[in-house]
């Protein structure tokens, strides 16, 4: 129902930027709450930034001051601004979408995200 398709990954030397993009396929993009998920080798994923159906954003701690979630619903599109970026970011990006909530949701308290991206790799090098 829902194809995420990200680009903007690439190897950056440390204290560069990067600007990822998600583009969106299906109905209702302004309806959903987009967010982005990172995974370096060995960890976890981790969500990195969520952004709601109003705009309002909800950040990792380690990413607050330098990253920044946008979204245009024009061109269904997803955005994430990566400002003074660390060999700590390496990791692959994935652009996710949560498309069952309501204009009221609390974005802080959504987990689950139904249709998700296959990844763009950012490297960050020393």
């Amino acid at each position: 129902q829902v194809n995420l398709v990200e680009s903007g990954g690439g190897s950056v030397q440390a204290g560069g930027s990067l600007r990822l993009s998600c583009t969106a396929s299906g109905p209702s993009f302004n309806r959903y709450v987009m967010a982005w998920f990172r995974q370096a080798p060995g960890k976890e994923r981790e969500s990195v930034a969520k952004i709601g159906r109003t705009g309002s954003t909800v950040y990792e701690d380690s990413v607050k001051g330098r990253f920044t979630i946008s979204r245009d619903n024009a061109k269904k599109a997803t955005f994430l601004q990566m400002n003074n970026l660390t060999p700590d970011d390496t990791a692959v990006y994935y652009c996710a979408a949560n498309v069952n909530t309501i204009v009221s949701t609390d974005i802080k308290t959504v987990g689950r995200f139904d249709y998700w991206g296959q990844g763009t790799q950012v490297t960050v090098f020393s």
